[in-house]
């Protein structure tokens, strides 16, 4: 079923989460299960609310269950790159913490994966958001895609599957996860969107408006359009005198 993804470390970021903790997480625990093995890491992104409180209740539920709670608020992409960076396995999913992602659909990703070096990413067909927010997401969209000819029509969609040293190797700044695709992409990954359920928001309050989705990451995108056009990955094989076994192994860099 899933012959290259046995393993798997699911990374949910989370800010004044309280009501979507234990649904959520009880659905992943679930979903999760058709894993040999799997970990969940949720990152408190500073909860101002009973999120913590909630998380380590679960935890009695859920054995799988890791909790990290940054000390203050840095915003979802570094509470990715904090998860991702404790993950222990080498798959790693991540996932929003609103609910509206499905985690029954990470299992769905992992039927896509052909290779090692890919990035499986989410794309909500048919999103159950406000008209203003689907209008706004697909301008982001477009403008991004035409710009940074990603191969991606959703990378705003938190569901997303990839090697934990594909994401290693990616500059991290604020607001990375917005261009996953084309960092990876740079990075010599093959990107391969997949179409997953999307649900309405049932607990708690958006964190994002109209305003931060369509101009906060406009400089972040220069920045990125500048880095997609500087080669990054190359591949050297030692040569010269012996060693042991290790002659000719491909070394990535």
């Amino acid at each position: 079923m899933m012959d290259l993804v046995r393993e798997i470390s699911l990374v949910i970021p989370m800010y004044d989460e309280e009501d979507n903790v234990e649904p959520l997480l009880l659905e992943a625990a679930e979903a999760l299960a058709v894993f040999p093995v799997f970990e969940i890491l949720v990152v408190d992104d500073a909860s101002k609310d009973q999120t913590v409180a909630r998380l380590l209740e679960l935890q009695n539920k859920i054995p799988q269950l890791r909790i990290i709670r940054h000390e203050q608020n840095s915003g979802q992409s570094r509470a990715v790159i904090t998860g991702v960076k404790q993950a222990r396995y080498y798959w790693v999913a991540t996932l929003d913490g609103d609910g509206q992602n499905n985690p029954h659909d990470i299992p769905k990703l992992a039927r896509a994966v052909q290779k090692n070096w890919v990035l499986i990413a989410g794309h909500r067909a048919n999103r159950k958001d406000t008209r203003m927010k689907k209008i706004s997401s697909r301008i982001a969209n477009k403008v991004r895609g035409a710009l940074l000819k990603d191969c991606c029509p959703d990378t705003g969609c938190g569901l997303k599957l990839f090697p934990k040293n594909l994401f290693m190797d990616l500059p991290h700044f604020k607001n990375m996860h917005r261009f996953l695709p084309a960092l990876a992409k740079r990075e010599g990954a093959e990107i391969i969107n997949i179409k997953i359920s999307h649900r309405e928001r049932l607990r708690g309050v958006s964190k994002y408006g109209v305003m931060n989705r369509l101009f906060v990451g406009i400089v972040d995108l220069f920045g990125v359009m500048w880095l997609v056009r500087r080669p990054s990955r190359a591949i050297g094989k030692e040569i010269g005198k012996e060693v042991g076994k290790e002659v000719g192994k491909e070394i990535k860099k």
